[in-house]
């Protein structure tokens, strides 16, 4: 038997990604089944109600409340919980965020400090147009991080920002950079030349650590939200971004990065870009091809980078390490898992196995269901719905991979580690720990994986490639080879 415990705190705030991990860290305590830690807002109690989690004590709550609940089996568990959230908790206040200045409201940012022209709106979905709404109004431009917008209210502010000459970049935008400055969940890359616009959070980021790599770097990356090309937006943020880089001066090349615009949208888009003035190259992915020819096309991030850069970066021989790998595997295992805390990344692994004859299933692409290989983008809603995301807190994906290391069916089983602002500090360490329950196995799937970082991001690059291979992880050196790699291992059994 469980039981369900809410506690509220009257008049707590404390920001949703400290809510997140703090969350997993009391639902991992003994005797914990579940918890959640969230403000009180109608869409927040319905998820925790949707989950089982809410009691009368819950439901009372206010927007501005914070909500503790907890499905324990037995009181004297939820009650350590509950003892370990408080203490977490204490001396937390509103601004927790070190700023040389804090405002309460938009408004008085403004006021105050009229110069600003940009605002980053990270709250609940259900406020986020509003607060954008509000930035408009104060001639700002605007990063919507939060997602959970509707399509309606998007375009209605897109085409609003339009006739205000203000850019909207988002909703649901994760990375950017604006004058070589990362913002949100983003690396600490190269400056540059190379100007982007993306669609796409993790794909800006294995780009530019790409480019980085490649000796090049970033000027801007203008994130325009995942449905900005589709037909019911009409690429309106795409179309401006596309113009406000051919104006500028230190931009010398553009790159789109993208899934397809929708039908009525592509034709607009690519000649836009193709006639802006400047190289253009498109990594716009499922794409077969794009008919302008000033537009360079790239089936990869890692070809765009080596398209922009100019450069090559040295690539393994797959099949001869294939060969190695699996000489001595159990001819049953035959299958092969993915399990990405990057969007965009386990796309581009689904096409890049596709074109390897590895059929996989994904809930990134539409795909047969039937085929056993599968790759899973834990960053997706139906695995994040008031949970934290994969890349701030990577024990969300432990259960999953413990699972898969020990299926005799397995093969090979691919991972992702996103290192960058906003990421987790040492997202290394959840894979390490799983990892040793392979300890004295001989009969084991190989796991390959990347690390999507830099040696200037803050969780250390070199410790975490050093932990990782020394935990049994065979790293590749970017997303679109491992798929590779992934496909010649199965093709060696």
């Amino acid at each position: 038997m469980s039981e369900i415990i809410n506690e509220v705190r009257k008049g707590f705030y404390l920001d949703s990604v400290a809510l997140m991990r703090l969350s997993a860290e009391i639902s991992a305590l003994g005797g914990i089944f579940e918890a959640v830690l969230m403000t009180g807002t109608p869409a927040n109690q319905q998820i925790m109600k949707d989950a089982g989690l809410l009691n009368e004590t819950g439901a009372a709550a206010s927007a501005n409340d914070l909500v503790i609940a907890l499905r324990a089996d037995g009181t004297s568990s939820a009650n350590r919980a509950l003892a370990h959230a408080q203490k977490s908790l204490q001396g937390k206040t509103k601004n927790t965020a070190s700023a040389d200045r804090r405002y309460s409201t938009l408004s008085s940012a403004s006021a105050a400090a009229p110069e600003m022209n940009l605002a980053l709106i990270s709250t609940p979905g259900a406020y986020a147009a509003r607060e954008a709404q509000l930035a408009l109004d104060h001639g700002m431009n605007v990063m919507i991080f939060s997602d959970n917008v509707s399509v309606e209210k998007e375009t209605a502010l897109k085409r609003k920002a339009r006739d205000l000459d203000l850019l909207v970049m988002g909703p649901d935008c994760g990375t950017a950079y604006i004058n070589s400055v990362p913002l949100a969940f983003a690396n600490a890359v190269a400056k540059g030349s190379t100007s982007v616009i993306a669609a796409s959070g993790t794909g800006l980021q294995e780009f530019s650590v790409l480019l980085t790599q490649l000796g090049a770097g970033i000027r801007h990356g203008i994130g325009v939200g995942g449905r900005d090309m589709s037909d019911e937006v009409g690429a309106i943020s795409t179309m401006m971004a596309i113009d406000l880089l051919a104006a500028d001066e230190l931009t010398d090349q553009i790159v789109l990065i993208s899934k397809p615009p929708g039908e009525k949208t592509a034709n607009a888009v690519f000649e836009k870009l193709a006639s802006c003035g400047k190289p253009a190259i498109a990594c716009v992915f499922g794409l077969k091809e794009i008919t302008q020819t000033n537009i360079q096309q790239a089936d990869t991030l890692l070809a765009a980078a080596e398209m922009a850069a100019g450069a090559r970066l040295d690539v393994p021989d797959h099949p001869k390490n294939a060969q190695a790998l699996v000489k001595d595997m159990n001819a049953k295992r035959k299958i092969l898992k993915g399990l990405y805390t990057g969007g965009t990344l386990c796309t581009e692994a689904h096409l890049v196995l596709r074109d390897n004859n590895v059929h996989v299933s994904s809930n990134a692409l539409q795909s047969d269901p039937s085929t056993p290989h599968q790759l899973i983008d834990l960053g997706a809603d139906e695995y994040t719905l008031g949970k934290p995301h994969p890349m701030l807190e990577p024990a969300v994906r432990t259960p999953f991979l413990l699972d898969e290391l020990n299926d005799p069916a397995n093969a090979v089983i691919m991972l992702d580690i996103v290192l960058g602002y906003g990421a987790h500090h040492d997202p290394a360490h959840e894979v390490t720990q799983a990892m040793q329950s392979l300890q004295g196995v001989t009969d084991k799937p190989v796991v390959i994986g990347t690390v999507c970082g830099t040696r200037d991001d803050p969780q250390n690059y070199l410790q975490q490639c050093e932990a990782l291979t020394q935990s049994g992880v065979i790293l590749c050196s970017c997303n679109s080879e491992m798929a590779k790699l992934g496909a010649a291992i199965l093709a060696r059994l």
